[in-house]
């Protein structure tokens, strides 16, 4: 089946009050098969834009379509999906990879530039949604005591007593310890790191630049995906850092599973070390080497501390949580936020991080109950990868 999308967002401020809507079309009768509209809070208009385009993208693909022909008035937003314009914006690129990951669903996406007055059907329902109505069922909101309150609480009083600087598998040091086991399942996170890319196979620095899987790293996605296939319970959903290597990974790993970017899963930005070996660094910048690998929270130049990176790993790790009382969670990420998490759920202090090696699509497997109680049960299993 061929389908149209058309798409619109807009802004009330640039930033500011903010709303999307999309609209599914036949592509052959012109019959509406589905709208899509939902309010954003305050956003630009360029993420207004491509939350409709994914929220028309998601449509179409709940309909079954085959090919999708995308309709939109967002030059930007048309010329940078169909890869003609770079995405300076970094805000941006979490919602393009999101994008990009549904235009993978379909056998044929196109994108055509209209001009505003042919897009009037989303037009119409972006400006709804800015007035107030919402199409989109929401999540409901956490009550003040919820679980996922509570145990975000937890957390913070417990990194704010120890001076841990992450939340989330955090509060685990809070449950009382017991051998005793659990009657009630677990959130179960299957911590993946991407497949091998060229950077990776020369041991070098590889942060926040978009790097392909090498031949070799598709295989060993490839692998990873065959393991937990094979560990014989369904995943429940896939989250991955928004770079491209995560992104493949988590495609292979899916197995038709919803895919969700997180763009606070993304690797740490190395800033001027980014592409260079370690030798490189040491010989270039040896104090402020020394000084990172001495302490969370320091910055290589021009870059981001693991402190900055623990907290938003922290807060993927928390709504997780909340989402997902239970069930199986494929996480697809880098080394920095997965060594975070391991950190944390062994209760291990910050030396850990550089004694701890991950392989690319290692698997490592951590429980989570609603009462903080964390249980690891794999480390870097590499045995898909012999």
């Amino acid at each position: 089946m061929k389908v149209v999308v058309e798409a619109d967002g807009g802004s009330r401020g640039n930033p500011g009050p903010a709303g999307f809507g999309a609209v599914v079309r036949d592509a052959t009768t012109g019959e509406v098969l589905a709208e899509r509209k939902g309010t954003l809070g305050v956003a630009t208009n360029n993420v207004a834009e491509y939350s409709g385009l994914i929220a028309g993208l998601t449509a179409a693909a709940e309909l079954g379509a085959a090919e999708v022909e995308v309709r939109m008035d967002s030059k930007l937003v048309v010329e940078q999906m169909a890869g003609r314009w770079q995405i300076k914006n970094a805000g941006l690129r979490p919602l393009a990879a999101q994008a990009a990951v549904l235009v993978r669903r379909f056998a044929r996406t196109t994108f055509t530039w209209i001009p505003r007055e042919r897009n009037r059907d989303a037009d119409r329902l972006a400006n709804e949604a800015m007035d107030g109505v919402d199409l989109l069922p929401r999540p409901p909101l956490a009550a003040p005591d919820s679980p996922g309150r509570l145990a975000a609480r937890a957390a913070a009083a417990s990194a704010v007593g120890s001076g841990s600087a992450v939340g989330s598998a955090g509060s685990a040091g809070r449950a009382r310890p017991s051998w005793e086991p659990r009657l009630t399942e677990p959130l179960r996170l299957l911590l993946i790191r991407h497949g091998e890319t060229g950077l990776t196979a020369q041991r070098r620095y590889s942060g926040r630049g978009e790097v392909a899987l090498t031949e070799r790293g598709r295989h060993q996605a490839q692998a990873v995906a065959a393991r937990v296939q094979g560990l014989g319970v369904p995943v429940t959903a896939v989250v991955s850092s928004p770079l491209g290597r995560c992104v493949a990974t988590a495609e292979m790993v899916a197995d038709g599973a919803p895919i969700v970017v997180d763009e606070d899963l993304v690797e740490c930005d190395f800033g001027a070390w980014e592409g260079l070996t370690f030798a490189e660094v040491r010989e270039r910048w040896p104090r402020e080497m020394d000084a990172w690998l001495d302490s969370t929270a320091v910055a290589p130049p021009e870059g981001e501390p693991l402190t900055a990176v623990a907290e938003r790993v922290s807060r993927a790790v928390s709504r997780l949580r909340e989402s997902h009382p239970s069930g199986v969670v494929a996480v697809v990420s880098h080394v920095s936020p997965i060594k975070l998490i391991l950190r944390d759920a062994l209760g291990a202090t910050d030396a850990l991080l550089h004694r701890l090696y991950l392989d690319p699509a290692g698997l490592s497997i951590v429980d989570m109950w609603p009462d903080g109680g964390v249980a690891v049960r794999t480390v870097n299993d590499t045995a898909h990868l012999r």
